[in-house]
């Protein structure tokens, strides 16, 4: 009997319990599998290869902000990404890449492994399917664990994870998509199936539009010389009387440029950046310009 989508996370916590595989998988190969997509991985990330042509829209960054796009599109430098956070960056991907493994091992069908797929012309690779469902996985915090977990993600995307996945499985011509996420602080796993005819889902509004008028709308967008409206706008730090950026801004790379005299302190929670500061931080302030 074929395994379905809906057992996975029980199914591989059982086998990082027993270890025991499936008769029809070889965990000898999976583990060379894995191997190789270190290999790979890392050859990528230290080795000269070529850059990356904002230019191209990919469909992996089709749900971002249309500001955002429109100042990669024309190449603007955004701000430099600190060696602690390329780290980080890096350990996510591995974590996606062994959870990957962890799939096969525990017995379910993994197709279609970084599949190119095209929308309207623009393209990208998605990372599988699971049991005929597209999946995209993700590495992700504690906090952000929890929309996975209640299936809230929809109404709380600041990352663009729902278009970038519904747009591959639109090009596949699924209505069913996916996620496997680990909570990278813990270990814990979820997955969060969502489904374009279950009308009746908390979150249908927030994850129904269709993917094709957007990736037309964000084509258009970056084309026009006007710069888009901004992505969201400052809010209230509290009681302070300080602007901050949203957290949507905070992790844009461009926010200077929307906000030139921007200024950042860092919290033990991570950095804060205030549009305003009405009342200095009593923390550490963190250099934007180095």
């Amino acid at each position: 009997m074929s395994k379905t989508i809906d057992t996975l996370v029980d199914d591989i916590y059982k086998f990082m319990k027993d270890k025991n595989t499936p008769k029809d998988v070889d965990p000898e190969a999976e583990i060379e599998k894995f191997g190789e997509a270190m290999k790979s991985m890392m050859k990528k990330e230290f080795l000269p290869h070529k850059g990356y042509n904002g230019r191209n829209l990919r469909l992996s960054a089709i749900g971002k902000p249309d500001r955002q796009q429109w100042y990669s599109a024309r190449n603007f430098v955004g701000e430099k990404i600190q060696p602690h956070t390329l780290i980080k960056f890096m350990y996510g991907h591995l974590i996606e890449e062994f959870l990957l493994m962890l799939v096969r091992l525990s017995g379910h069908e993994m197709t279609d492994e970084q599949k190119e797929v095209t929308v309207c012309g623009v393209k990208g690779h998605m990372d599988c399917k699971i049991d005929g469902t597209v999946v995209d996985v993700k590495s992700t915090t504690s906090y952000g664990i929890k929309k996975f977990k209640d299936g809230t993600l929809a109404a709380d995307d600041d990352f663009g994870y729902v278009d970038q996945l519904k747009a591959y499985a639109h090009a596949e011509g699924d209505r069913k998509f996916a996620w496997l996420a680990m909570d990278k602080q813990n270990g814990h796993l979820a997955v969060l199936q969502y489904d374009l005819d279950d009308t009746k889902h908390p979150m249908y509004k927030h994850y129904s539009g269709d993917i094709e008028e957007r990736v037309k709308h964000v084509k258009k967008s970056v084309e026009q010389e006007d710069l888009p409206s901004p992505c969201s706008y400052p809010v209230p730090d509290g009681r302070s009387g300080n602007v901050k950026l949203s957290t949507m801004c905070s992790y844009c790379q461009y926010k200077k440029h929307c906000y030139p005299t921007l200024r950042a302190f860092l919290y033990s929670g991570g950095p804060r950046f205030l549009t305003e500061v009405n009342k200095r931080p009593n923390v550490q302030e963190i250099n934007l310009n180095v």
